[in-house]
């Protein structure tokens, strides 16, 4: 068993690589990665690893393909393993993945501060795996980096201490500003694909609730062939397994199905775009920054702060092309008009006030705080 002065970032998907890449940049070689592998596709994986700086360690556990409950007690067992010998300073996570939760269950067996990263968000929906894995990971945090006011209020409400908790923004601002493409680069992508800008709508779909079910799946399906305006589909590999093991393989020829592309070129597909579908939780935040339109089909979101601004929550069902419609009316006029919305998710670094909300978790307790870190 050894002491370190490092934080360890323990992640397994491509939305929380996104997101902690700042992070992970802010932190440099005073930060090690555990990546389970929990939504692990190679291509997807290595899209976006290539894009994340480079940490000062990085172990790859590959724990995909597993039950929820399997995955989750292999995961907490496997990343127990790593904190055991390296002893870091503090444990960060981020957001609500079951590999976020067994980060935060080890960290706590371990006995080491827990830092989580996108703290507070609520959707008050029981059904959503997602939201008792928050929950439960917030009550464990030494530190909750709240992105809002109203996350803040959340964690208040259920009884976390005012000392416990940073307002800090989502560093999903950071990330986006720093792979946005140039508007050069942007023209460049939607020609490749044969799309004009303001002409066709982006839509992502993976959520167990839509793709598990087969009814759901058909109607979006059908729903967003129905628009009259070219759809493109980048196609994520459960989506696709989904798809193909319900018969559905055809209505995708009324969609402008993709490959999942890098981070980058998604950027430019989705700015381009004269609006947005998605399931996605992500993709509510990303739109706030980009001033685009998005319909959320969900039964439920943590990200309230933007709707009835950036953001339409639909069920998936008739509501879905009703809901997209008005968007398509007017789309330079809704552009101009999104451009005056701040984000709710805040501006500059994040990942400079997280830096530094860890440092004065840290410094009372006489750890010898991550010399190497930039100041925020």
């Amino acid at each position: 068993m050894r002491e370190t002065n490092t934080v360890t970032i323990v992640c397994g998907t491509r939305p929380e690589l996104i997101k902690l890449a700042p992070l992970v940049d802010h932190f440099g070689s005073a930060c090690t990665m555990i990546y389970t592998g929990q939504h692990y596709d190679r291509s997807m994986y290595s899209l976006i690893r290539r894009e994340v700086p480079e940490p000062g360690g990085f172990h790859e556990l590959r724990l995909g393909g597993l039950r929820r409950g399997d995955q989750l007690g292999r995961a907490v067992a496997a990343v127990d393993e790593v904190l055991a010998a390296e002893r870091p300073a503090a444990v960060v996570v981020q957001g609500d993945t079951t590999s976020a939760l067994a980060g935060a269950l080890a960290a706590n067996a371990c006995d080491l501060p827990l830092v989580h990263v996108e703290a507070g968000l609520r959707s008050y929906d029981r059904a959503m795996p997602e939201e008792h894995n928050r929950v439960l990971i917030d009550h464990l945090a030494d530190l909750c980096c709240a992105p809002t006011p109203l996350n803040r209020h959340n964690l208040l409400a259920e009884g976390v201490a005012d000392s416990r908790i940073a307002v800090t923004g989502n560093t999903v601002v950071e990330a986006l500003a720093h792979a946005l493409p140039s508007p050069d680069e942007e023209s460049a992508a939607l020609s490749a694909w044969g799309l004009t800008r303001d002409r066709y709508a982006l839509a992502t779909i993976h959520r167990p609730e839509n793709v598990d079910d087969a009814g759901n799946l058909e109607t979006i399906l059908r729903e967003l062939g129905d628009l009259p305006l070219p759809v493109v589909l980048p196609l994520h590999p459960r989506t696709a397994h989904r798809v193909s093991a319900f018969g559905l393989d055809g209505l995708l020829p009324g969609l402008r199905v993709i490959e999942p592309q890098p981070y980058r070129t998604f950027l430019a597909l989705a700015h381009g775009a004269a609006v947005i579908v998605s399931d996605s939780g992500g993709i509510q935040e990303e739109v706030s920054v980009l001033k685009r339109p998005v319909v959320v089909v969900r039964r439920s979101t943590e990200r309230p702060e933007i709707e009835g601004t950036f953001g339409t929550l639909v069920p998936p069902g008739p509501l879905l092309g009703v809901a997209v419609r008005p968007w398509l009316d007017d789309v330079r006029g809704h552009r101009a008009a999104l451009r005056e919305i701040p984000s709710p998710y805040g501006t500059g670094s994040p990942s400079a006030l997280i830096a530094s909300a860890v440092r004065a978790m840290l410094e009372p307790v006489g750890e010898p705080v991550l010399a190497g870190l930039r100041p925020a």
